[in-house]
């Protein structure tokens, strides 16, 4: 027996080997592309058991997996994260945030404001403008840990 007619004879296992490194690879990433892989091995196993040479078997699973891939995996992905929650978080959730000048803010020197949910933020001013106490103010960006601010205009405020 040649090589190629072994390999043959037991392509049935090395396919059920494939499907089940494919699944666990996708329990540990969770992002349905490995899945893909599995079901594009389900499929060679198909072709195998129905009969097909290797070579049918190979470009079988190879584009079952790339159909599954183009076509299965995306709107999976959306039904996946349709729920997700799509509040801004982490600094995102920081920009325009209002709040109130604590201590004297200006571009050269950091002063103190607190923001709307109440953290009180080392900030600079994003303009040349001193911003003196009780100042409204938006948060523009944050740099590093200082807070860039402006003040807030009166018809945004009224």
């Amino acid at each position: 027996m040649d090589v190629v007619s072994t390999i043959a004879a037991w392509a049935w296992i090395a396919w059920l080997v494939a499907i089940l490194v494919f699944l666990v690879v996708e329990m540990l990433t969770g992002e349905l592309t490995f899945l893909m892989f599995a079901g594009g091995s389900v499929a060679g196993l198909v072709a195998e058991v129905l009969g097909a040479p290797l070579w049918v078997q190979v470009i079988v699973a190879a584009l079952s997996a790339v159909a599954l891939l183009a076509f299965l995996r995306p709107p999976l992905l959306r039904r996946l994260h349709r729920g997700a929650d799509s509040r801004p978080s982490n600094i995102e959730a920081l920009l325009g945030l209002e709040g109130l000048v604590i201590t004297r803010v200006s571009p050269a020197v950091a002063g103190q404001v607190k923001l709307a949910n109440g953290d009180v933020w080392t900030a600079r001013s994003d303009t040349d403008t001193r911003l003196d106490p009780a100042t409204r103010i938006e948060v523009v960006r944050i740099d590093g840990a200082t807070a860039v601010v402006r003040a807030r205009s009166q018809e945004a405020t009224s």
